[in-house]
């Protein structure tokens, strides 16, 4: 038999990645492009559509050219992408605006007031989730009330992965994953509910959102005007894929209950699979996971490595010679110097909030506690700790309901860097595997192409086959108790600083 292969699509926060894989999830090629991110105005993360779908194109063409893999022999496609967002495809065949990316704030009053007028929980009886100002609901409210004109021309309602399959395929549908996330979805019945639209003042959109699919479903075929663009063959079939936090879970084979899944990328996830929803509102975030029968309970914040790339893009750039001469990345020589650091003993406490925050959504970043003795090698070692820290504040939420895991799979850029993953074992007290791929994204949808393609039978099975742990770094529990001494400082910071935010 021929030799087959699954093309994954990832449309992150930053950037656009075409993988071409293997049945044994062996990367054979791979293609990225970073689509310029707009900010018109405070709070505002745009972009334009019609150039990241174009992005998307040229990715998959490179892939398709490079690998040397006859067409043919591509035998699924399947998208991924950030969560949260809106992009709006118009009755005109055109976009409505510019799509909305995950860390767009524009909408936080909406949940807030949500909140205050008891609507928030009159929601969560049906979505068992908290109302984010990057989900659809608050930016469709905010839409409704500041720009109305646009509403009528609305013809679909996407996620950024579900557009851009829709532009392969031509078909409109919106994936499970994606939407159970987003306070669209009745969690109990697994479907769109008029009412909780009506709850958010939305009732007249329903019919604007697409008919709902699961991650392995066929949602449609390569179209003729996509196989010219892209060198694929027309008529390949495209999955439903999944929300990217769903594809690196089941990209680092979390299937079960047994370990925790954290990405440290420009959010911050913390997640496991449950048999039931986590409905005490305890956790942030509950949405139906990829593999049918579970649940995916979820922390999060835009409060992760996103802040580390703003930082060493910002004030570590004289670094680059250093790190050249030592034939390191800049990303590499600032961890050399953060591991020469005093390790757990300075209290320098810098909080992640560039991008906003875990509690309040005024907060801003911050570093206190330096002083002129301090070396560039601790403040760095702070921006880290501190971003572990508040990954560490998710964790903890998550392990109040559930048992100890038996280990925590890593993912992102945390991932790449071996001091960092010897924090987050070392903060959190537990065993930190990391998975031998670097497009966890990009593998775990097409885990999904392979499994509607026939070649595994479900997404377990195909975790089994496609799935290997890199390393397993162990805790050092004597600095887990000093890391535990230096979290209750960084807390302490963070509550000191909670009526500075409104002043600002």
């Amino acid at each position: 038999m021929e030799q087959r292969f699954y093309l994954g699509i990832d449309n992150g926060g930053t950037l656009t990645k075409a993988v071409l894989f293997d049945a044994a999830g062996h990367e054979v090629a791979q293609a990225s492009e970073s689509v310029p991110l707009l900010t018109p105005a405070p709070g505002f993360t745009e972009r334009d559509m019609e150039a990241l779908y174009a992005a998307n194109c040229r990715c998959i063409r490179r892939v398709a050219e490079e690998s040397g893999v006859p067409a043919a022999r591509i035998a699924g496609i399947s998208c991924t992408g950030h969560g949260k967002g809106l992009y709006l495809w118009g009755r005109d065949d055109r976009p409505v605006c510019p799509g909305i990316v995950s860390t767009d704030t524009r909408a936080w009053e909406y949940p807030r007031r949500w909140r205050e007028d008891g609507t928030a929980d009159r929601a969560f009886r049906k979505t068992y989730q908290q109302v984010l100002a990057s989900q659809q609901v608050s930016l469709l409210a905010w839409m409704k009330d500041h720009r109305p004109e646009l509403l009528d021309n609305i013809r679909w309602i996407f996620s950024v992965k579900d557009y851009i399959r829709f532009r392969l395929t031509g078909e409109a549908y919106a994936e499970l994953t994606d939407f159970s996330g987003a306070n669209l979805v009745n969690l109990d019945a697994c479907g769109y509910d008029r009412e909780l639209l009506a709850l958010f003042g939305l009732e007249e959109l329903f019919d604007r959102l697409p008919p709902l699919r699961r991650s392995c479903d066929r949602c449609g075929r390569v179209t003729a005007e996509t196989a010219r663009l892209t060198g694929l063959k027309e008529g390949t079939p495209v999955a439903g894929g999944m929300f990217d936090i769903d594809a690196c879970a089941v990209a680092m084979d979390v299937t079960d209950e047994k370990n925790l899944c954290v990405i440290a990328g420009t959010w911050g996830i913390n997640e496991y699979v449950a048999r039931e929803p986590v409905k005490n509102g305890s956790v942030l975030m509950n949405s139906i996971f990829c593999l049918p029968g579970y649940y995916l309970v979820e922390e999060s914040s835009p409060t992760s490595a996103g802040n580390h790339e703003w930082f060493t893009r910002m004030f570590l750039q004289e670094l680059r010679e250093e790190a050249a001469a030592a034939g390191l990345s800049v990303y590499q020589y600032a961890d050399r110097l953060a591991a020469e650091a005093l390790d757990g003993g300075e209290r320098i406490v810098f909080l992640p909030y560039l991008f906003g925050s875990n509690f309040d959504p005024r907060a801003r970043a911050a570093l206190v506690g330096m002083d002129s003795s301090h070396t560039k090698g601790q403040i760095i070692r702070a921006v880290l700790e501190g971003i572990v820290f508040c990954h560490m504040d998710h964790i903890d939420r998550l392990l109040a309901n559930r048992p100890r895991p038996d280990a925590i799979r890593l993912a992102g850029g945390a991932a790449k860097s071996p001091l960092w993953v010897r924090l987050f074992a070392d903060v959190t007290g537990l065993p930190v595997e990391v998975i031998d791929t670097a497009e966890l994204g990009a593998l775990g949808c097409a885990m999904a192409a392979a499994v509607m393609a026939g070649d595994y039978p479900d997404l377990r099975a195909a975790a089994g086959g496609m799935v290997r742990v890199r390393e397993r770094v162990e805790p050092d529990l004597e600095k887990t108790a000093a890391y535990r001494e230096k979290r209750r400082a960084y807390r302490k910071v963070a509550q000191a600083l909670e009526p500075v935010w409104g002043c600002l």
